[in-house]
């Protein structure tokens, strides 16, 4: 059984003139346990969009989100925020890190919401990404490469089961950001975890043996529809 089931899965949002823009139609995508998967998306085709529905952050208009048999789309808001703290693990452009806490902390918080805090296992993965020496330094005390290291220590640090990344190397130079997919990549394999990732870079693209396009698996997009930084 796969780890992720989409069934007909719609998102729009309403435009300035009140008129409705369907961002996220796709008929049906799955995602097996433990695999590796690359989804090409320029700007305007909806992989910010598809990445919060599969995480929960945003709910669908209509359609289906299954993750490791629980049906997402159709939880109550506490309790997609209960699986998303237990099951996923996502990896944000901009790193999301809270500048007023250390290394450590952000990393311990992230696990505080799923299965508690874990002292030993924060270190272990803060020095897995190079990090040893950073650990009660604070996010602006760091460099661009440095802080998506704490970003990739933080989605794996309570053992989830699906790994969510939107562009995370858009913001790093060739050489970080190779070392950030590499980090990435390892990082889910070490703890069996299955790997979303969206991305414009073909480089990046190209070494992953199953990538697909967002653009063709949503209607929305080949229709034309969706903008901005959707």
């Amino acid at each position: 059984m796969a780890l992720l089931e989409i069934n007909d899965l719609r998102k729009s949002f309403q435009a300035p003139d009140g008129s409705r823009h369907e961002v996220i139609d796709v008929p049906r995508f799955s995602l097996a346990d433990r695999t590796q998967v690359a989804l090409s998306g320029t700007s305007g085709t909806g992989k910010t969009t598809f990445l919060h529905l599969i995480a929960g952050i945003l709910t669908p208009d209509s359609g289906r989100i299954e993750l490791a048999g629980q049906p997402m789309s159709a939880l109550s808001e506490a309790s997609r925020d209960r699986l998303r703290a237990t099951d996923i693990g996502y990896i944000f452009q901009t790193f999301n890190l809270l500048q007023g806490f250390t290394v450590l902390e952000n990393v311990l918080l992230g696990m505080s919401f799923g299965p508690g805090a874990d002292r030993s296992r924060a270190e272990a993965l803060l020095d897995r990404v190079g990090l040893s020496g950073r650990l009660h330094h604070f996010p602006r005390q760091l460099s661009t490469g440095q802080q998506q290291r704490v970003a990739v220590a933080r989605a794996l640090a309570h053992r989830p089961k699906l790994v969510l990344a939107d562009e995370p190397t858009g913001n790093l130079d060739a050489a970080n950001a190779r070392d950030a997919l590499a980090l990435i990549r390892d990082g889910c394999a070490e703890n069996q975890a299955a790997l979303l990732l969206v991305s414009h870079d073909r480089e990046i693209l190209a070494g992953f043996e199953t990538r697909l396009s967002l653009a063709e698996l949503n209607r929305a997009s080949t229709a034309g529809q969706g903008g901005g930084n959707q």
